[in-house]
Order: structure tokens, then C-alpha cells, then sequence
């Protein structure tokens, strides 16, 4: 028995070395299809599906649901969710935008979403987003009322027809209207918040990626970040200045970030329009880069 075992367990092994190698072999000689004029293999889809499933589940299960039931916050939501959600996921009789039908995978229509999520999974996922689909986090661009207000008015889209969704989005403003007149797409203005806190440098170095740092800038430690359209940042912290004009100190790396083009006019570094804590995070994170550590 206790050789049959050996063996089994040599077999088992032996399996999981082949397979392993034949899959890095798929993926090194490029034999694996990553154009989005293709879907994923249905093993992969199953996979990828699965894994959201389960970590979207977990991931949500103590959040604690406010009432949703406002006409006040489902009105808000609705406003929202035409500024920002329906260019993606359609809408009852409105189609995506073009760019959105070539995305793999598509976007999910969100009338189905409301029908087989709990509001918390909707939470969730509008807030943190989902890896490998496009689906942004929006925690960066919304607060997390505004998000409830989103899955509120997502939480009765599956009640509306076609007729009735146009009809509401004519009779209600724009989120950037509501706020400031008309104008174009624009994110609504934050809700007030608390004082911000002190940087943290781990919660910089998360929303590095959120403000697309690594498509311009090499950053050790962080993954993806190793383009050069930008100065590296690596030892970033025993620089003297920042852009050659400020002192480096956390708070006018904070300056910097939230208006590069006040400080230095003509400068490549974009205006990301960052939220006043996160580019105190950022700042944070930036002064750990030390060549000296």
C-alpha cells in the first residue's frame, strides 16, 4: 500500500510538472490568443467567472446596506448612472458605445446584474472594480454615497421599459448639470468629507494605479510600472527638488500632484485631478522610495 501511494503521489507530481510546463509553454511561444477579436477558451471563461463570483461573495459580505428605497437617492443614481455606467453597460433599449461592444469581456448588462446580485455585490464591485475586465474602481472618482446612490437606481433599472428609462433620462439632469449648468462629461463634485487624514504610504502606493502613474513612469515595487515616457521614480525620496522647481517635502510633492501645471507651466505631468487625500497618500508612498534603503 505504501507503494502504491508513492507512486500515485510521483504520478500526481509528474502531472502537475507537465502540466505547468506546457502551460508556460502555451504562454512563452505566444501560442495563447490575447486579441479581444477572440474570447477567452471556455475553460478560462469558467475560471475567471468562478473566481469573480467567489471573491466578489467574500470580499462583500459584511457590508452593512443602507436604505435604498429613497426616490431622492434613486433620482441621484439615475443621474450617475448616465454619466458614468451606461456609455458601457447600455441601458433598457439604448445600446453601449462602440468602443464598449469591441471590449472582451463585454461589459455585463447591468438589468441582469440588479436581478441576480444583492446590493452589497453591487457595491462592491462598482467600488473596487474588477481586474482583467475593464471595469474600473470608482472609490477614486465617487463617494461611497454617491456609489449607493448608483446601486439604488441600478437596484430598479430591471423594472423599467425602454419607454420609461428615456422618459426618465429626459426629465431628470445630468450629474455634471445638477452641479454646475451644462457642460461635458464631468465626474460630480465630491461630497463633503472629513479632514484628511496623514499620508499612507501603503494606500499612495494603491492609488498610483488608479491615477495611471505606471503607464508613464517606472516605479520599484510596482507592478506594471516600468514604462519611461516620464522620469523614473525610483530614490524619489533623496531628490532635492521636485521638477527641477520645489524642495522636495511631502507637502509640495501634495502641490504637485493636485496642479503640476501651476507649479512648473508647460510641464508632460498632467492635471490627474486627484483627491486631496490621495495625493497625501501618494506623497507618502513617493518618500519611501529611498536608493539608500
Amino acid at each position: 500500500m505504501r507503494r502504491w501511494k508513492r507512486v500515485a503521489a510521483w504520478l500526481v507530481a509528474a502531472m502537475a510538472a507537465s502540466g505547468a510546463a506546457l502551460g508556460a509553454a502555451v504562454i512563452y511561444f505566444g501560442w495563447y490568443d490575447v486579441s479581444a477579436t477572440g474570447p477567452h477558451t471556455v475553460p478560462v471563461h469558467a475560471m475567471l467567472d468562478v473566481a469573480l463570483t467567489r471573491s466578489v461573495k467574500v470580499r462583500s459580505a459584511d457590508i452593512d446596506v443602507p436604505d435604498l428605497d429613497s426616490p431622492a437617492r434613486i433620482q441621484r443614481g439615475g443621474a450617475l448612472f448616465r454619466a458614468h455606467c451606461v456609455q458601457c453597460h447600455g441601458a433598457p433599449g439604448l445600446a453601449p458605445e462602440p468602443y464598449a461592444l469591441g471590449m472582451n469581456p463585454a461589459p455585463a448588462s447591468l438589468v441582469g446584474s440588479a436581478r441576480e446580485r444583492p446590493a452589497a455585490e453591487m457595491f462592491w464591485i462598482t467600488r473596487h472594480g474588477i481586474k482583467m475586465t475593464g471595469m474600473p474602481a470608482w472609490q477614486y472618482r465617487l463617494t461611497d454615497e454617491q456609489i449607493w446612490d448608483m446601486v439604488a437606481f441600478m437596484r430598479v433599472l430591471p423594472t423599467l421599459s425602454p419607454e420609461q428609462y428615456r422618459k426618465l433620462a429626459q426629465s431628470e439632469p445630468r450629474a455634471s448639470e445638477a452641479a454646475s449648468g451644462p457642460g461635458p462629461m464631468e465626474a460630480p463634485p465630491q461630497a463633503p468629507s472629513k479632514a484628511p487624514r496623514v499620508g499612507d504610504a501603503m494606500a499612495g502606493r494603491d492609488a498610483l494605479q488608479q491615477y495611471v502613474c505606471v503607464t508613464c513612469h517606472a516605479i520599484p515595487g510596482v507592478p506594471g510600472a516600468r514604462h519611461h515616457v516620464g522620469p523614473s521614480l525610483a530614490g524619489m525620496a533623496d531628490r532635492s527638488r521636485i521638477a527641477g522647481v520645489l524642495p522636495n517635502t511631502p507637502d509640495n510633492m501634495r502641490q504637485w500632484l493636485l496642479d503640476p501645471q501651476q507649479i512648473k507651466p508647460g510641464t508632460a505631468m498632467p492635471n490627474l485631478q486627484l483627491r486631496e487625500q490621495d495625493a497625501r497618500d501618494i506623497a507618502a508612498f513617493l518618500q519611501t522610495l529611498s536608493n539608500f534603503d
